[in-house]
């Protein structure tokens, strides 16, 4: 038993004698550049690690809200479509029951019914349209358009609003040169509604509207940013509820989006919620970022007066 624990010992020594030699000869490895070579690039700061993780999970969590937005496209077209046929169908529940005190008052219930049918065909109409658009059985005309001369109607449309409410409007003008390629009617009424239901839903405060080219992408970015709370991509409104305004002449708000969406992906752009630079986050706490390509090749259109 002696004569086996020695010998083990004596084995392990020599394992030790042999390990301790061979990383003496292992060179070490270096830390610090030679000449002639780049050093290192600084280890990130914490704060600035702590901003992109931010920024990160943000553009993450507004991502998940937009698809979610988007996937209850079906439920918010039967809302939209419910609050005019409820209305007509009550107008004609009146006159059947005989609850009209008059002739006049019957004439009266019918013009409602009449006005609430007409109201969803407006809408259905142009439900349908932006659906032959996507599927390709309407074209839209794509050309280069000023983007500086769009933004000078965009603010002469919507400045007399903002100034009645009593808000700031900021619409910075880009370079001349800036010339997008995009359908003049359907972009003008995308950026139209977005700066419109900014300046309705607001009570103080105001709304900016700025926009940069990259020639490297060969993309244009829009950016309006305003004081509402980025809930704006949840769902606004209990899509089972059956008791909304009967004379709905117009889409809500949360289908214009939707559309709004669709119709810059057809002209080869993209709209999406996006993390505000930390200088603008103390006025403004959302920031919707419409991407558009740049044109080609600029063939002047005079603003207003759309070929046909």
């Amino acid at each position: 038993m002696i004569v086996s624990n020695l010998l083990w010992l004596i084995i392990g020594i020599g394992l030790g004698l042999v390990g301790a030699r061979f990383l003496q000869q292992k060179p070490l490895r270096r830390t610090f550049p030679q000449s002639g070579e780049k050093p290192l690039p600084p280890a990130p700061q914490p704060e600035a690690h702590a901003n992109q993780t931010q920024a990160t999970a943000l553009a993450y969590q507004m991502a998940t809200e937009m698809s979610q937005f988007k996937a209850g496209l079906l439920a918010r077209t039967s809302h939209e479509l419910r609050s005019p046929l409820n209305g007509l169908i009550g107008m004609h529940q009146l006159i059947l029951s005989d609850l009209c005190d008059s002739p006049e008052e019957e004439r009266e219930f019918l013009t409602q019914a009449n006005e609430s049918a007409l109201n969803m065909v407006r809408l259905l109409d142009e439900l349908i349209e932006i659906s032959r658009l996507e599927h390709g059985t309407s074209k839209l005309k794509l050309e280069a358009i000023s983007l500086a001369e769009l933004l000078t109607e965009i603010q002469t449309a919507t400045h007399m609003q903002a100034a009645n409410r009593r808000l700031k409007l900021i619409i910075q003008p880009p370079e001349p040169d800036i010339w997008v390629q995009a359908d003049y009617l359907r972009l003008r009424q995308v950026l139209l509604f977005l700066v419109d239901s900014a300046i309705a839903q607001l009570t103080e405060g105001g709304v900016q509207l700025s926009c940069q080219a990259d020639p490297g992408t060969q993309q244009v970015y829009i950016w309006i940013d305003d004081p509402r709370s980025p809930d704006l991509w949840q769902e606004p409104a209990q899509l089972s509820q059956a008791d909304a305004p009967v004379a709905k002449a117009d889409l809500s708000e949360g289908m214009r989006l939707i559309t709004s969406q669709i119709l810059l992906h057809l002209m080869g752009g993209d709209l999406q919620p996006t993390v505000l630079p930390t200088t603008q986050r103390p006025t403004f706490q959302q920031r919707l970022q419409c991407t558009l390509p740049l044109a080609s090749e600029v063939q002047p259109l005079t603003l207003g007066q759309p070929q046909l």
